[in-house]
């Protein structure tokens, strides 16, 4: 079954805002085992100019986490989740996460394309803070294989 591609534009906002801890930074931050400072120490941190330790660059992937469950789970958009795999990620900052940040996040389908006889499903996920600032926007691009 191909992937619906009726579908781009359709949204999958998460069910709550996300908050960012010291706690979940520090977990992320040892997960993907960077040592650097300003992910774990407030005063590393500050003497770097943040105002709290600040996210790794790639932790926005799991503020997408629920909008692309979401979006996958979807029986009539045609994704066999068993045959996913994932083709490509990227990250656009405004200015970095950081501990505090309460953020709304809202994934949408971007693209779908076929490519190979694959299905290529794109998803962007913009995170904004509760005054509606724009953060960052996380792109990820899935092949579900033919």
């Amino acid at each position: 079954m191909a992937i619906n591609a009726e579908y781009v534009g359709r949204e999958y906002p998460a069910p709550e805002p996300y908050e960012v801890t010291r706690g979940k930074i520090r977990e992320f931050a040892e997960a993907i085992n960077d040592p650097n400072p300003v992910y774990v120490d407030p005063g590393a941190a500050k003497a770097a100019g943040y105002p709290d330790v600040i996210a790794p660059p790639t932790f926005p992937v799991i503020l997408g986490m629920a909008g692309s469950a979401q979006a996958v789970a979807d029986p009539d958009l045609g994704v066999d989740f068993s045959r996913v795999v994932h083709g490509d990620q990227s990250f656009h900052y405004t200015r970095p996460l950081h501990a505090g940040d309460v953020l709304t996040a809202v994934t949408r389908i971007a693209d779908v394309r076929t490519l190979g006889g694959n299905g290529m499903l794109t998803l962007e996920t913009v995170a904004t803070a509760a005054d509606g600032e724009h953060v960052v926007t996380a792109g990820m691009m899935l092949v579900v294989r033919a």
